[in-house]
């Protein structure tokens, strides 16, 4: 990597986390450079000729790249559409969320003839004289567009929120032009070298989790001996089992099948106190259980909370919400030392003990989504998927004893251990880029260093199949709320 110098001259910025700037950029607020356009209000009413529109919304915009594989559609007057029309070039940012998502932003590159966003967007438009789009677009990633949002912000337990003053506020500091290209230059270079080694690393664990599928495919439908008697199961997924291994349906594994919890009415005098409520987003497929990084709390009426707190050795299934590459029905073990309910795309779901460990069940359910044999089973609706869990459940398994399953367990965690260590460190290494992007990403965008003599070579050609490695995986679970608009 080549190594570059300071600028020679810098001045304060006056701001704690931002102390210098180089001398000759000049700082100004985002509202001097950009116009700062607000978006459509969904649900309101109108007496005039609606349009169809497409438009955007916050599970749209990720950072640094758009999701656009579900857009919605609006009827508004023509009149409203033209004031929040989106155009190419044009900086989309989140007006809220976590903490750590407020004030994200990508580009707009009129992908969809006449698209407009919702309120919860805002649009921001650059004076191409004076500010890259591009230039704007890393700021807003770097550590410094990162901390103006979350000093600035309006804060509740869980969500953030900024509002157009705000953001019109948000101090830049520019380069001239010229210099801002070959920042922007510079940086999808180097996005380009690091996407490419994202996507290794993802090839890898691809490879890696199709071995260990094969092993746990062998495991739960073969058994450990190979010598043993087989018998036709009846089942087409399944086809021969060992001879002594009961048939059985899936529903028959579970004792209870109880649906998760609606966010209650604040002003319900019945509200018990507020508990943890495990959401999609809160799945840790590698650990097939409940990640701990960002839990919500969710106010629960004392009805909801009847019957549905969740304990150790519970599954939760996922049965609503996916997306293109992962459909629902996923699965993981509710391993939390929190009293706790689950949002109501998930199902609770309790073990029948007499036939099946948790564990086991666990497995096979996360083998049949492994192995796409939830697909008949969703049906979807607009930009959501919902389990059919009654014929789901039909579904035929087959089941050693209890002993039996023990020892399946035991030998997969044996023979998976290496392979989910070097998933882990495949991982780790990707982790590890996009830490080092983030603090290259802040060195150039604020002056740290002057890449002005950087010139690219061969192997800095950039195009978008390799950027595109840099998104795959940022994208998150849409949970949507109860009146359907999504996070």
């Amino acid at each position: 990597m080549q190594q570059f110098s300071r600028f020679s001259e810098y001045c304060s910025t006056d701001l704690s986390w931002l102390p210098l700037m180089p001398g000759h950029w000049q700082r100004v607020r985002l509202k001097q450079v950009a116009i700062i356009q607000a978006g459509v209000t969904l649900g309101k009413v109108y007496d005039s000729i609606l349009e169809t529109r497409h438009y955007l919304r916050v599970a749209n915009v990720q950072s640094g790249f758009l999701d656009l594989k579900h857009v919605k559609t609006i009827d508004v007057p023509r009149s409203e559409a033209l004031k929040c029309e989106l155009q190419p070039n044009d900086v989309v940012i989140t007006e809220g969320g976590d903490i750590d998502k407020l004030g994200r932003g990508a580009i707009w590159q009129g992908q969809i003839d006449g698209c407009i966003h919702q309120n919860h967007i805002f649009a921001v438009r650059p004076n191409i004289e004076a500010l890259t789009p591009q230039f704007l677009a890393y700021l807003l990633e770097s550590p410094h567009g990162r901390t103006y949002f979350r000093i600035t912000a309006k804060q509740t337990t869980n969500l953030a929120a900024t509002n157009r003053s705000t953001l019109g506020r948000f101090p830049l500091f520019l380069p001239p032009r010229p210099e801002q290209d070959q920042i922007v230059a510079y940086l999808r270079a180097q996005d380009a070298h690091i996407a490419r080694f994202i996507k290794a690393k993802r090839e890898l664990i691809k490879l890696l989790t199709e071995q260990k599928l094969r092993i746990i495919d062998h495991a739960v439908t073969r058994g450990l001996d190979a010598s043993v008697a087989m018998k036709p199961s009846g089942i087409e997924w399944l086809g021969e089992v060992p001879e002594h291994w009961e048939v059985s349906r899936l529903g028959a594994c579970i004792w209870t099948n109880r649906a998760g919890v609606w966010g209650a009415d604040p002003s319900d005098k019945n509200l018990s106190d507020q508990l943890v409520c495990v959401r999609v987003a809160d799945f840790d497929m590698e650990k097939l259980a409940v990640g701990t990084s960002k839990l919500t709390i969710r106010a629960v009426s004392q009805s909801e909370r009847s019957g549905r707190l969740l304990c150790s050795g519970d599954i939760l299934l996922e049965k609503s919400g996916g997306g293109e590459k992962t459909p629902v029905g996923r699965v993981v073990a509710f391993t939390l030392d929190k009293v706790s309910v689950c949002s109501n795309f998930l199902a609770r779901l309790v073990p029948n003990t007499k036939i099946v460990r948790s564990g086991f069940l666990l497995t096979v359910m996360n083998h049949l989504h492994a192995r796409r044999i939830v697909i008949p089973y969703v049906k979807q609706t607009t930009g959501i998927q919902n389990l059919d869990s009654n014929a789901y459940f039909k579904l035929g398994i087959a089941l050693p004893s209890l002993n039996e399953q023990d020892e399946i367990l035991s030998a997969l965690k044996e023979h998976c251990k290496p392979i989910d260590e070097a998933i882990e460190r495949a991982n780790e290494e990707i982790k590890l880029i996009r830490e080092y992007r983030d603090r290259l990403i802040a060195d150039v965008v604020t002056g740290q260093v002057d890449v002005r003599g950087w010139q690219p070579g061969p192997d800095d050609a950039v195009s978008d199949d390799d950027l595109a490695a840099l998104g795959d995986d940022e994208a998150e679970p849409v949970e949507e709320d109860a009146d359907g608009e999504g996070n």
